[in-house]
């Protein structure tokens, strides 16, 4: 509260103290919530201004309704929204025809996925696209007579048509168009690419981010076009990779991608080049920070949210490289800009869950949705970041929880983030409510953002490679030390926890160290090699650590797998059956060992749920099952 009010102008500071003292914040005075209350709270995201920024379509989640994407319209001179998803139903990816006329989506309302349209005014959704095995994505031509979209031929085998082939070509998505007019739909390109991403760069022209080697388990897209009239293709654009993220500037000229000058993990930086030509360039250096979303308006203007450490930032970038802070109040999340310069936006920070804001031209601020509920406002702990120089004098920020009021030396949960290239934020998700259900009942959490955390610079995203476990390891043990000197914590009861990657530093830390005397691990990773063999897209590991038969001693120095002889602590583990991200075997194979070893230990496996369970009930019993456990071994006094 007190970063984001010094770095504002005075009105700006105001409206943000007026939100805090309307947010009924008084956790000094509630009761420990449950974890049904802890996890009732709604995300927005993709938001989209109709042409004329008089009508805002976003998407909002929650975990009541399975975390299922919801459409809402909001008229936004009064606020006013409306939600078009009938019940128990999926819609997501909204997007306003170019003359604003119509509203379109995604929606499952028929059976598979589909494009939907209706008019802007209201009125019954009805199905654009019939795709036999539905619509992953589309795209508006510019000149509003056509849409693109990806989908399987018709002829796809389906899962249900007995043995499948790996890398079968017949499962690869193809680019279609549709005449909105005549509903006459028209396949475009040729076979043989897998087809990632695309844009309009005129109605006659079409950019796809792409790889002409699907069967390759490698970052090798680059950028194609694709020609409308006789879907001819060829090579226009080769992006530092990995890249994502591709835009075409308003004239058709530029195009735009989200890459990175370290060629890995993440993409973070901002690339524009003319399409067609050699004179691709990061144009968000200056910045230094990863950048999240970005949006052309005009030929020369960017706007981009930027990662700075805990916060988000926004950012408006002219051609040249020069970047201009736009003082926002609170954290952002998703953004989009009007044609007269009104920016709509996702806020939130540590004291207020997210909200939809309007910013006008003239700088104004105003809250356009009212969308959470009282009881998780009313139990939200203090919050502080502080700054501490680990064991090599790296600067290391994190957040430590702690009960208001509280009194004497309390327990402490050491929450990691998941990634490794993520990092915790100032606000309120499913990692932080797993911070303030703990904080409800008594606990310190220290939540770090360690080496190889994004929100920093290049070089510290780059300084856990190939050592995981190593300088991340010891940044997250530096900051724990800093918080116990203090004098708060009770040093002898202290819990680790995370999920991810935040599970694979749990799994490690218990190999390391016996201070902690109760883990959480969830979805983690127990043996390098075994999971790149077996998850799906292993490229990100390869950046890390190559690959196992190249580098078999590297993927053993980072598998918990190779110390779990020392473990001892007792742990709590989650992962969900269908997990491709981290494979549940990952799960298995650390709960057997910690059995065979004699370590009290616990699995509990989610049905039908991949890396991220979102099934609502699935999650207030995963957050009961890991209160009991730190309470159960953290014995609170």
């Amino acid at each position: 509260m007190a970063l984001a009010a010094r770095l504002l102008p005075g009105r700006v500071a105001g409206i943000l103290l007026t939100l805090f003292l309307a947010s009924g914040i008084r956790a000094a005075e509630a009761a420990a919530f449950t974890p049904a209350q802890a996890l009732d709270f709604t995300r927005a995201g993709d938001l989209h201004l109709s042409p004329d920024g008089k009508k805002l379509a976003y998407i909002v989640v929650s975990y009541p309704l399975d975390w299922t994407p919801r459409i809402r319209v909001l008229d936004v001179a009064t606020g006013e929204a409306r939600e078009i998803t009938p019940a128990k139903k999926s819609d997501r990816s909204p997007q306003w025809s170019p003359d604003g006329k119509t509203l379109t989506f995604l929606s499952n309302r028929g059976g598979h996925t589909q494009v939907y349209m209706m008019p802007a005014d209201g009125g019954d959704a009805t199905p654009l696209t019939s795709a036999k095995n539905g619509v992953s994505a589309y795209r508006w031509s510019p000149d509003g007579k056509s849409i693109a979209y990806l989908a399987k031929d018709d002829t796809a085998p389906s899962e249900d048509d007995g043995p499948q082939v790996a890398d079968d070509e017949r499962q690869l998505e193809r680019l279609w168009t549709i005449d909105i007019a005549s509903k006459n739909v028209t396949r475009l390109g040729e076979t043989g690419y897998r087809i990632d991403e695309f844009q309009w760069q005129n109605p006659s022209r079409i950019l796809i981010a792409a790889s002409a080697k699907p069967r390759v388990e490698e970052d090798i897209d680059a950028i194609y076009g694709i020609s409308v009239p006789d879907g001819a293709i060829a090579k226009t654009g080769q992006p530092p990779l990995p890249f994502e993220y591709l835009m075409v500037s308003p004239d058709g000229k530029q195009f735009a991608v989200h890459a990175t000058r370290a060629l890995g993990p993440e993409p973070r930086d901002l690339f524009v080049g003319t399409i067609g030509g050699n004179d691709l360039r990061d144009v968000s250096q200056s910045v230094d920070r990863a950048v999240v979303q970005m949006q052309w308006r005009g030929p020369s203007v960017i706007y981009m949210s930027v990662e700075d450490g805990f916060y988000t930032r926004l950012y408006k970038l002219a051609q040249d490289g020069k970047a201009e802070e736009i003082k926002l109040p609170l954290s952002i999340g998703a953004f989009d800009v009007a044609q007269n310069g009104a920016i709509a936006f996702v806020g939130e920070d540590f004291n207020h869950l997210e909200e939809i804001y309007l910013r006008a031209p003239d700088g104004a601020i105003r809250q356009l949705t009212h969308m959470q509920n009282v009881p998780v406002a009313a139990h939200l702990a203090p919050t502080t970041l502080f700054h501490t120089k680990s064991f090599d004098g790296t600067d290391i920020e994190a957040a430590l929880v702690r009960p208001a009021n509280a009194r004497g030396k309390l327990p402490l949960v050491l929450l990691v983030h998941g990634g490794p290239s993520s990092r915790f934020t100032a606000g309120y998700y499913w990692e932080t409510a797993w911070a303030q259900l703990l904080a409800s009942h008594g606990y310190e959490v220290l939540m770090v953002n360690p080496r190889g955390s994004n929100g920093y610079s290049e070089d510290f995203m780059k300084a856990n490679r190939g050592d995981w476990g190593g300088g991340d390891y010891k940044d997250l043990m530096a900051v724990l030390d800093a918080v116990i000197a203090k004098g708060g914590t009770d040093p002898n009861r202290l819990g680790i926890g995370g999920w991810s990657y935040g599970g694979e530093m749990t799994m490690w830390a218990i190999t390391q160290s016996n201070r902690f005397k109760a883990a959480v691990a969830g979805a983690g990773v127990y043996d390098q090699a075994a999971e790149f063999e077996t998850e799906d897209g292993p490229q990100g590991d390869e950046w890390y650590f190559g690959t196992p038969w190249e580098h078999p001693e590297i993927f053993a120095r980072n598998s918990p797998s190779t110390y779990i002889g020392h473990a001892k602590t007792p742990t709590l583990i989650f992962d969900g059956e269908d997990d491709e991200a981290n494979p549940v075997g990952q799960s298995k194979g650390f709960y057997r060992a910690l059995k065979h070893l004699g370590v009290e230990t616990q699995m509990v496996l989610y049905p039908g749920e991949g890396h991220s369970p979102r099934k609502g009930s699935y999650n207030i019993d995963m957050f009961q099952r890991l209160l009991d456990w730190y309470e159960k071994h953290l014995q609170r006094k």
